[in-house]
């Protein structure tokens, strides 16, 4: 195993863990720590940006260009990403079925269509 890759293994558990607990600890009402569980989560979230900074930087990649194409995709995925979870919270928060069975539905859509917009089509 190359040393950038065990790095990146290590930083990378440290990031989703800092983010899982901080998301539980800000989302579950008993644990009355929200406060605190959000400075997890932004930890987390720090952590996973150094993870890929050092990362591309340890392969020796150049950084990622950032263009009109790029942000498209990124507000593709998180509107997708955002009707999904509305769809969800709808079925099993707020007990609509049908609206959010639906609302799912279009949001697994709009997150399928990031393959042809990301990889393209080919003839």
């Amino acid at each position: 195993m190359k040393k950038s890759t065990f790095i990146t293994i290590v930083f990378a558990t440290m990031s989703i863990l800092f983010f899982a607990l901080g998301m539980c600890m800000a989302l579950i009402p008993e644990w009355n720590a929200f406060r605190q569980g959000v400075v997890f989560g932004c930890i987390g979230i720090i952590l996973a940006l150094i993870t890929f900074i050092a990362y591309r930087r340890m392969t020796g990649k150049a950084p990622v260009e950032i263009s009109l194409r790029m942000i498209g995709i990124i507000l593709v995925g998180i509107i997708g990403t955002l009707l999904f979870g509305v769809g969800m919270c709808f079925s099993m928060v707020w007990g609509r079925m049908v609206p959010g069975i639906v609302t799912g539905i279009i949001g697994i859509a709009v997150l399928l269509s990031l393959i042809p917009l990301v990889k393209g089509f080919e003839d």
